[in-house]
């Protein structure tokens, strides 16, 4: 099964989105800011990144926009998962390049459902 990497600086986060992940048979990677998860992401090229927007070090946009910038990783779908959910940020992050959008706390059928049809569309 697909390789994700969860990049989250809460680790009850990562711990929770790991398991629903795990559980329906994917391979899970984490990091725990956007700095160590450019890093993770070229080391292993992940199928799927799930990113959180806020974190120390680099945040989320800031740690897509070098992963676009880089051969390895410009292609790798990555959805934003954040907690701060306003109106226009869907829209806002879908135009920075995030593959999708997911607001916290998660719904798992709804986060589940995105994650698969995102890796069902790359084929």
């Amino acid at each position: 099964m697909a390789l994700i990497l969860v990049i989250d600086d809460c680790a009850t986060n990562r711990k929770l989105f790991g398991f629903l992940l795990k559980k329906v048979g994917y391979e899970v990677m984490e990091a725990e800011d956007g700095k160590q998860g450019v890093e993770r992401a070229q080391q292993v090229i992940p199928r799927l990144i799930l990113m959180d927007i806020q974190m120390p070090h680099m945040d989320g946009i800031t740690a897509l926009h070098a992963m676009q910038a880089s051969e390895a990783t410009k292609k790798i779908p990555v959805i934003a998962i954040t907690s701060h959910a306003m109106q226009g940020d869907r829209e806002r992050l879908l135009a920075e390049g995030f593959a999708d959008y997911l607001s916290k706390p998660i719904d798992s059928t709804g986060f589940l459902t995105t994650i698969n049809n995102i890796l069902e569309g790359q084929g």
